[in-house]
């Protein structure tokens, strides 16, 4: 995990006075209980269920059809839209040790990459990632938004080995999402490493796994 996110019920919110231009009678309310119903008939944001949604949905997409089927038409472009809503939802954060773990990484020369289950289009993804994280050497950033299908499934597992030219076994996979990042990996045959540092949901240890709770763990447990 790379980056501390929080709560999407206020992007709504937050985005209203970015995006309407005409119908602006409606309330508020009105909008949100859309989107949560919408969201609710499709399965996503649900922490118990989110492996289950294996199949990406934008968010320019969503937005498109709920402020049109409410005769709002938006006035900003799908990367505006995503820049609008995410900053809404969560300004974001690296969690803590982040950078030091990637730094030592790079002074091993092991190379990185990232996978990411994430509505928002992947421009706007690594605007943020470069933005927080400066100093990284990613060669790849695949959010699920761009290539459909999202975490466990292993095709966006597949895709990544294919960008990276590199065998399952030759790859460590962390993630902090047990359903999606751990069994995902498993399941494509990478090495998975569950980062437990930032869970905020209640979770079971697996003795099978290794579990992690700060980045430096992992970096003695590389060293040996």
């Amino acid at each position: 995990m790379l980056l501390r996110t929080g709560s999407r019920r206020k992007s709504v919110k937050m985005a209203r006075p970015f995006c309407c231009r005409r119908k602006w009678w409606k309330r508020g309310n009105m909008l949100t209980g859309g989107a949560d119903e919408i969201n609710r008939e499709l399965g996503r944001f649900v922490p118990e269920k989110r492996h289950l949604l294996q199949v990406e949905i934008p968010t320019a997409m969503f937005t498109s059809y709920l402020y049109e089927s409410q005769g709002i038409e938006i006035a900003l472009s799908s990367s505006e839209i995503d820049t609008v809503f995410w900053n809404a939802a969560s300004p974001g954060s690296p969690t803590e040790g982040m950078k030091d773990f990637l730094e030592y990484l790079k002074s091993k020369n092991i190379r990185t990459g990232v996978i990411s289950n994430i509505s928002y289009d992947s421009s706007v993804v690594e605007e943020r990632i470069n933005r927080l994280l400066p100093n990284n050497t990613f060669e790849f950033i695949i959010a699920s938004s761009n290539y459909m299908f999202r975490k466990p499934n292993k095709r966006i597992f597949d895709l990544a080995l294919g960008k990276a030219q590199l065998r399952p076994e030759e790859i460590w996979y962390i993630g902090d999402q047990y359903e999606c990042d751990i069994k995902g990996a498993l399941n494509a045959g990478l090495f998975p490493v569950w980062y437990i540092g930032a869970i905020d949901l209640p979770y079971t240890e697996d003795a099978n796994i290794l579990m992690i709770k700060t980045w430096s763990e992992l970096e003695r447990y590389m060293e040996g």
